[in-house]
């Protein structure tokens, strides 16, 4: 029984850490934009390439959880 208290907090922790998962993925590839933007003087373009591109990635973490989610 205590084997699977564990596994269960485990996953608890896991999908409970998706939400962190997901705005961190958007606000790096946000800041990466922004930061390119400044580097080579392309004032919006590349702020919106790395905010789809963060939330490409968020939402392929949620995804990947969904599917893991499936198998418990």
């Amino acid at each position: 029984m205590k084997k699977e208290t564990g596994n269960n907090l485990r996953e608890l922790g896991y999908f409970a850490s998706l939400g962190i998962s997901v705005a961190l993925s958007i606000f790096i590839g946000l800041g990466l934009g922004l930061w390119l933007d400044k580097k080579f003087d392309t004032d919006p373009v590349l702020m919106f390439v790395g905010l789809g591109l963060g939330i490409v990635a968020g939402f392929s973490n949620i995804i990947r959880a969904g599917k893991k989610g499936k198998n418990y």
